[in-house]
């Protein structure tokens, strides 16, 4: 490829590192607010969350992004940048799927540190701050990880509203040259690089956490009493 077709993947590369910055942002806040919101003791405050859950999990993503940028501009009298409806979408999508982890990981933590709180006179918020998330976020990081890196490939659905990112630099460079093997072997290529980069540093991340936690990743074992006084600590 001449160096002005690889200056045009390279801004691809660079569009979707931001939209997938962007996106797992969002889908990262939605996924705490709606996952911790479905252990929460109100009914009203779990069916709400659940019923979002439910609607983003069982609904397209692209669909979701062609009605972000399509539909939303004529009901309500503006436009979003295509960066920005596409983060919209898949944040909102993305963090759907991670509610469940969060809901999953929460639940997951012995009974008994929670009585343990209570017992303490902790407040809930104290509860789920100093006794549920340490203990329940390391074990978040493996299904998140496989999360991110779905999200990554999802960010090629963008290139429907003429995004500029990689799977759509890719396809212009492919007009371009009337070569489709040379140029999306190349694509394929940097996909796996961001995902492999993006793995070593979820994987980091987790040895890093549990060991805040007195454990090791692989330990599964181990019982979470210890970190109840850490916590109190």
């Amino acid at each position: 490829m001449t160096p002005g077709l690889w200056e045009l993947v390279l801004k691809g590369v660079w569009v979707t590192i931001q939209l997938l910055v962007c996106s797992a942002l969002l889908a990262a806040a939605v996924s705490f607010v709606v996952g911790v919101a479905r252990t929460h003791r109100l009914w009203i405050v779990r069916f709400l969350a659940g019923f979002y859950t439910e609607v983003f999990r069982g609904t397209s993503a692209l669909v979701m992004i062609f009605w972000v940028f399509f539909v939303l501009p004529p009901a309500f009298g503006w436009q979003l940048v295509p960066l920005w409806a596409g983060t919209l979408a898949l944040g909102l999508t993305y963090g759907a799927y991670g509610s469940e982890i969060v809901r999953g990981a929460l639940t997951a933590v012995d009974p008994a540190q929670k009585e343990g709180g209570i017992a303490l006179s902790f407040t809930p918020w104290q509860r789920m701050r100093l006794i549920l998330l340490p203990q329940a976020v390391p074990e978040m990081i493996p299904p998140f990880s496989n999360l991110l890196i779905e999200l990554l490939k999802g960010t090629a659905l963008v290139s429907v509203m003429g995004m500029g990112d990689l799977a759509f630099s890719g396809n212009l460079v492919r007009l371009a040259l009337q070569e489709s093997a040379e140029i999306y072997t190349y694509i394929l290529l940097i996909y796996f690089v961001i995902a492999f980069l993006l793995t070593r540093v979820m994987r980091g991340l987790e040895k890093k956490l549990k060991a805040g936690v007195g454990k090791a990743p692989a330990d599964k074992t181990k019982a979470a009493e210890p970190v109840v006084v850490e916590a109190v600590r």
